[in-house]
């Protein structure tokens, strides 16, 4: 597939918000291209948010934005809101996500996808939107029981070891996921391969992303 390139946005450090609702999220939805930017961007400044991250989680949380941002600037918030009950919450949730407005102004924005079956997912992409009405905005996808599986719209092939490191990454950081029978080497790197193939990656792997909007510009 022929890719659009474009340059660097600026001089300046990229800067890339990723938020994610439960710990694993970010890692599982873009984690191979977070390590495919930091390859071909050099210098980034990430903000990385999970909003439903305590306990064990939470410290699966640190430790998956360390191994994938390794050696970048970052600024790790982790809240502690209840998982499967982020729309019940969802005066507390707004408030939060409104203070993200005083985070650095970000060039790049990855979230999940609206159309995700899980309530938590759903209202994360919601309320992404509701606050950055101007940015550019990546919405990654979750493999799950549920089957929600769509038709993406953008694609960053990868590099040919990323897809194994990140799995890597994923195994290491989230042990306690390790029961669920869908938290596999298998699932990560079988969706990574069919989004590969979808796009015609030199490597055979790809993530894949719905955009809903973008502007070109004369930085192509």
């Amino acid at each position: 597939m022929m890719p659009l390139k474009f340059s660097r946005i600026s001089n300046e450090n990229l800067q890339i918000l990723c938020i994610g609702a439960h710990s694993d999220d970010i890692e599982i939805g873009c984690g191979a291209t977070l390590l495919e930017l930091a390859r071909t961007h050099g210098k980034i400044n990430f903000q990385w948010v999970v909003l439903s991250a305590f306990g064990e989680r939470r410290q699966e949380a640190a430790k998956g934005a360390e191994l994938f941002t390794a050696g970048a600037s970052k600024q790790v918030i982790l809240k502690e809101f209840r998982d499967g009950f982020l729309p019940y919450s969802g005066e507390a949730v707004k408030e939060f996500f409104e203070s993200l407005k005083n985070l650095a102004n970000p060039d790049l924005i990855f979230t999940h996808w609206h159309g995700d079956a899980h309530q938590d997912h759903r209202l994360v992409s919601e309320l992404t939107w509701n606050t950055f009405r101007n940015h550019l905005i990546f919405e990654y996808e979750i493999p799950k029981y549920d089957g929600d599986m769509g038709r993406p719209s953008a694609f960053c092939p990868l590099s040919a070891s990323f897809p194994e490191q990140k799995v890597a990454h994923l195994l290491d950081a989230f042990k306690s996921q390790s029961s669920k029978a869908w938290f596999s080497r298998e699932t990560f790197l079988g969706l990574m391969r069919l989004r590969g193939m979808e796009s015609n990656a030199p490597s055979g792997y790809a993530e894949a992303f719905h955009v809903r909007k973008f502007c070109l510009s004369g930085g192509l």
